[in-house]
């Protein structure tokens, strides 16, 4: 996708353009349609069908709205070339947790409001005319936490970029480790990152995409070691939450340290790309990667 070169959109839907805004009356009775959506960032009407194809991304304001964890990765890899493995595996209840819900109701809750049986897809896929191994969390699965399941898929991931010496990418969107799976949730972190060494020690390059949130368990392995680390903007990364690091530290925060523009500055992502050019970016580094 082309760089618009003076912020897109149509002329006559934006102020300073000189174009009629609706009146707010007119703006409540849109809003209640599914043809228009009301952008988060500017406030703007946005034509729902534009707002899809620009990967939900405010042409206007350039917000990043949320987006599916598979309509991400779908946008990302060529048309077509995707075809997802492991989707027999399906989440369990090994320890019979039960907090305010028992936690084999959440995992049907989860199963029923998605359609997956877990928190993550991954599968070969091509990416600018090159074949790679390509994931992505599904936030609306839990949270897209990782338990038992979520480690293996991404273990699995990483092993099959080593057998068949492909790329690796991962699109991260994750509260964490899932913590009605306990210490076999924690083992993923373990798990998947000996997985990774082995594929980086091959020489094999993988990238990492930091979406938002990126948080816990997740943050604190595979997603902050890749060969190259992108991030979108504002989004949320880092360990625990504000209010508990402050409590425990007994400092006061800067604000938006944890935001990808903060980690950027300090040198923990590698650079921040908007989601409408990720592919293109991605497809350059593999380039200088492999080539």
């Amino acid at each position: 996708m082309t760089e618009p070169q003076d912020g897109g959109g149509p002329a006559w839907f934006h102020r300073e353009r000189g174009g009629q805004v609706p009146p707010a009356p007119e703006k409540r009775e849109l809003a209640s349609t599914s043809s228009w959506t009301k952008c988060e960032g500017c406030a703007e009407f946005l034509r729902s069908e534009d707002l899809e194809e620009s990967l939900r991304v405010c042409s206007l304001c350039a917000h990043h709205h949320r987006i599916g964890g598979l309509e991400r990765l779908l946008g990302l890899v060529d048309p077509g070339t995707f075809v997802e493995q492991d989707m027999e595996l399906g989440s369990k209840d090994p320890l019979q947790f039960f907090d305010s819900k028992a936690y084999a109701d959440r995992l049907v809750a989860a199963v029923k409001k998605t359609g997956r049986k877990s928190g993550f897809a991954g599968g070969h896929a091509k990416l600018g005319g090159r074949d790679v191994e390509i994931g992505t969390f599904l936030f609306a699965f839990m949270g897209g936490s990782m338990g038992s399941v979520v480690g293996e898929k991404v273990t699995r991931l990483f092993e099959r970029a080593l057998e068949h010496k492909r790329p690796a990418i991962v699109i991260s969107a994750s509260g964490g480790a899932r913590m009605q799976e306990g210490a076999l949730s924690l083992m993923q972190m373990a798990r998947s990152t000996g997985a990774l060494g082995r594929l980086q020690d091959a020489g094999l390059p993988y990238i990492s995409v930091l979406a938002h949130p990126t948080t816990g368990g997740v943050a604190a392995s595979f997603a902050m070691l890749g060969d190259v680390i992108l991030a979108e903007p504002e989004a949320l990364i880092g360990f625990a939450g504000q209010r508990v690091i402050e409590q425990t530290i007994r400092q006061v925060l800067p604000e938006g340290f944890q935001r990808s523009e903060f980690l950027l500055e300090h040198g923990m992502v590698d650079q921040i790309v908007d989601r409408r050019y990720l592919r293109d970016r991605m497809a350059t580094l593999l380039s200088l990667m492999l080539d």
